[in-house]
């Protein structure tokens, strides 16, 4: 399997911080051109623009989206064309991730949640298909291992994860032969920046962890790279979770 990504471009949401921007270093190692889609994180974004082209020049752009506004698809697509002439793999990374619980769950709430784990890619993957296709591209998703085991206290979230992982499936079906799509369900890889988890709960999922200890970024950077070049495979979500999907 050739593993380099030469000459092809890659989008990825949220591609600025955390898991996107170590998926963003993974794919331009291996050749790729990387646009970095943030929506917030304007200097985050920029230092890791300057970092990937000082390596490689004109090899990284970065575009700001708030990926809920129905123009956004399309202009993620459109900058890639015009910035690089080309689209082979789309990553859809970004996220949000909070509690709500039954009963107390609003529309602002599935808008949010809804809206960035499942409607955005939704309509990123129709978007940008046919570029997708001229070029056997490939997508990747980043599900999560709740899609299949909800996490209590997050049955928003949980639902919205699960209807990317049906979306991932349904896409290999609807875009083959010419698109692989794909996806990498995280385990425990970074925790929230807003300590939703208190420390005797990142112990409990430590426990509930196989491999008893957390995984990287790099780990599901990793995993991406090997679905963007892995020639037979597609409509698979791999689980990068330390075993922690077959224990809980």
């Amino acid at each position: 399997m050739d593993e380099s990504l030469s000459g092809r471009t890659a989008l990825v949401t949220g591609g600025a911080r955390r898991v996107g921007a170590a998926i963003a270093r993974r794919l331009h190692a291996a050749g790729a051109n990387v646009l970095l889609h943030y929506r917030d994180s304007e200097s985050d974004a920029a230092k890791l623009e300057a970092e990937l082209n000082a390596t490689r020049a004109k090899s990284a752009a970065r575009v700001k989206a708030e990926l809920l506004a129905p123009i956004a698809p399309r202009a993620l697509v459109s900058t890639a064309l015009q910035t690089f002439g080309r689209l082979d793999l789309l990553v859809n990374n970004a996220s949000s991730f909070f509690p709500v619980d039954l009963g107390a769950i609003e529309s602002s709430h599935w808008e949010e949640l809804v809206g960035s784990n499942l409607r955005a890619p939704l309509f990123i993957c129709q978007e940008a298909a046919p570029e997708l296709a001229k070029r056997e591209g490939a997508i990747v998703n980043i599900v999560d291992i709740h899609a299949e085991r909800p996490l209590k206290g997050y049955p928003l979230y949980s639902i919205a994860k699960a209807g990317l992982a049906a979306l991932t499936k349904s896409l290999a079906v609807e875009l083959a032969p010419r698109v692989r799509v794909n996806g990498v369900a995280p385990g425990a890889i970074a925790w929230p920046e807003d300590d939703q988890f208190d420390p005797a709960e990142r112990s409990r999922i430590l426990a509930t962890t196989p491999l008893a200890r957390m995984g990287s970024p790099q780990d599901i950077a990793q995993a991406v790279h090997f679905l963007a070049v892995a020639p037979y495979v597609t409509g698979q979500i791999l689980a990068v979770d330390g075993g922690r999907s077959v224990y809980i």
